[in-house]
């Protein structure tokens, strides 16, 4: 399953990177790429438990970069 946010609030390229790092360590998600230019986060989860997957990827968002908002679009 493909989920599509906006991220508004990351300070540079490399806090993208570091988000991405810590995003692929939740179990469920296959794939993610944060664009910083295009403000989007697009994550590749299981369909399976995905609400959770999103509440986890949101939480890791909220305590590695706590100023960055994320709307999935």
């Amino acid at each position: 399953m493909k989920k599509t946010f906006k991220i508004k609030g990351l300070d540079c390229a490399n806090c993208a990177l570091e988000l991405e790092r810590a995003i692929k360590k939740i179990k469920g998600i296959n794939d993610v790429t944060i664009s910083f230019m295009a403000e989007k986060l697009v994550i590749n989860c299981d369909e399976n438990g995905a609400d959770e997957i999103i509440k986890n990827v949101k939480k890791v968002i909220k305590k590695e970069e706590p100023d960055v908002e994320i709307k999935e679009i």
